[in-house]
């Protein structure tokens, strides 16, 4: 199936891009690099297409789609508010008990209030509130609101981009059904985007369970170009995961990700 999806994906991203003109020079090179700064200053709306496998027995399959904008807000003459926004819609079949499940998942919001210009060093950062929303249709995932801190600190020089983004969230709804909600999520990345606005990363998109004291560490290797449709320029992103540590019942193996990024340059 991971080799189905993986097929799909590629054909997906060739035929937008044969369909689109490639956007090159100095100015789709800036926009890529900006979309390797989770605070950039970058109106960028994601759609990201996952696929996981290997859960219990061998025969689960995982699909979602995480819709993920990003609006950036100035609110002074040094400093913006980012609002970054993940939505997740699911269609999976990962265990016996729940069988097939098509709904949301719980809704991601974080703010970032981020300085407009590099500090010292050109190290860029920003960070703020993280706000867990209860979205959550066909017991999905827990459903419960939840609070709890987030911040993200990078620098960028000849192409590169390295750092890492955090956050802590706790429950605060008293819902003893859904049960109790502490988690860290901890994402470190590095990127290098060339002249002609093609972007190879690695991260992890790692979560650590601390009532259930499990990891959960999926490696991503992704390679994404810049691409003009029509006048709006778009990011085609492939990507293959592996599973390096996962919950008793978790996914395993390898997974897959295509990513089309719709870009909003100010004029």
């Amino acid at each position: 199936m991971i080799r189905k999806l993986t097929a799909l994906a590629t054909l997906s991203a060739f035929a937008l891009a044969s369909a689109a003109t490639a956007q090159s020079g100095s100015d789709s090179a800036d926009l890529a690099k900006k979309l390797s700064n989770p605070v950039a200053d970058l109106i960028s709306v994601p759609f990201q297409f996952n696929y996981n496998q290997g859960f219990p027995g061998g025969k689960g399959e995982q699909y979602y789609l995480n819709i993920q904008p990003v609006i950036p807000i100035s609110i002074s003459e040094n400093w913006n508010l980012i609002s970054r926004t993940i939505l997740p819609v699911y269609n999976q079949n990962i265990s016996d008990v729940d069988g097939r499940q098509i709904g949301f998942g719980p809704t991601t919001q974080s703010f970032f209030f981020s300085p407009k210009d590099p500090g010292p060093a050109g190290l860029i950062w920003g960070v703020g509130p993280v706000v867990l929303i209860p979205t959550v249709t066909d017991d999905i995932a827990t459903d419960q609101w939840g609070l709890g801190l987030t911040g993200v600190a990078l620098k960028q020089s000849h192409g590169w981009t390295y750092g890492a983004l955090v956050n802590q969230i706790w429950s605060v709804t008293d819902n003893d059904d859904d049960g109790e909600i502490n988690q860290l999520y901890a994402q470190p990345f590095v990127s290098y985007t060339t002249k002609k606005a093609t972007s190879f990363g690695v991260n992890t998109e790692s979560t650590y369970d601390w009532v259930d004291e499990d990891w959960s560490v999926p490696i991503n290797l992704t390679v994404g170009q810049i691409v003009k449709v029509g006048h709006l320029p778009v990011q085609v992103t492939l990507g293959a995961r592996y599973w390096a540590d996962a919950p008793e019942y978790g996914p395993e193996g390898w997974g897959a990700r295509l990513q089309i990024t719709m870009l909003y340059p100010k004029k």
